[in-house]
């Protein structure tokens, strides 16, 4: 009898242990509503925001809010945001991103800026969803062309598997992110899906999983008009 008690205090305390790990910390939550805001403000721009053609031909979207510099001696840049694909005409499940670079492509006086990579194809998707990639190295990377009407014209966007675009103090602009280093945040994916949740399977829209309120309204506003629920519980 004391074994069996034995064994359903440790299922009970395993099952405790586990649910805890699907659990938003309040940073996170604020991270996620962070990108929303951003995306939103990005889509709703006028004239100088990310090309209609570009939304149409994404892949996958990534955001990361307010990219920070940093360093006394040594700098650099560190960030994490999040990341939702596209399958069909429905948007999935966002999964927790980072980035960490060099110092370079900072403009003067400016400490942080928003972040709006935008994966052209299936090949830069796989890739970034494999392990952390050296972009501009692993997987071509430009910046990405400005203006509602504008089209990638020149080879490099043509060709890129990423496009990448920076707003900081209301300017919106193509940004050089070659050299900086991209890929999944194990921990804050783990704390949103759980311990045994394979990020390449949530993104890929092959495990169908529960969104928080947080994480919906991140793919609402990347689809406004397409909000499906293939592979969403």
């Amino acid at each position: 009898m004391r074994r069996m008690k034995t064994v359903v205090a440790s299922v009970a305390i395993l099952l405790i242990g586990t649910s805890a790990f699907a659990q938003l910390t309040k940073h996170d939550s604020e991270k996620l509503n962070e990108a929303t805001n951003v995306l939103t403000e990005i889509r709703n721009a006028p004239d100088t925001g990310i090309p209609d053609s570009i939304w149409d031909k994404a892949q996958c979207v990534i955001v990361i809010p307010d990219l920070k510099k940093a360093g006394f001696i040594v700098g650099g840049e560190h960030g994490s945001g999040v990341m939702s694909c596209k399958h069909a005409n429905t948007w999935g499940p966002p999964v927790f991103m980072e980035m960490t670079k060099g110092s370079f492509g900072f403009q003067a006086g400016i400490q942080s800026v928003d972040l709006v990579l935008v994966v052209m194809n299936q090949r830069g998707v796989e890739k970034l969803l494999r392990n952390k990639v050296t972009l501009g190295a692993d997987a071509s990377i430009a910046a990405g062309p400005v203006g509602r009407t504008a089209s990638a014209a020149t080879d490099a966007q043509m060709s890129a598997e990423m496009l990448s675009y920076s707003r900081a103090k209301g300017l919106f602009a193509g940004i050089d992110l070659s050299g900086g280093s991209l890929g999944p945040d194990v921990s804050k994916n783990e704390r949103m899906y759980g311990p045994n949740a394979s990020v390449q399977a949530i993104a890929l829209g092959t495990k169908p999983v529960k969104m928080s309120t947080e994480a919906r309204a991140f793919t609402n506003a990347l689809g406004r008009e397409t909000r499906g629920t293939s592979g969403v519980k």
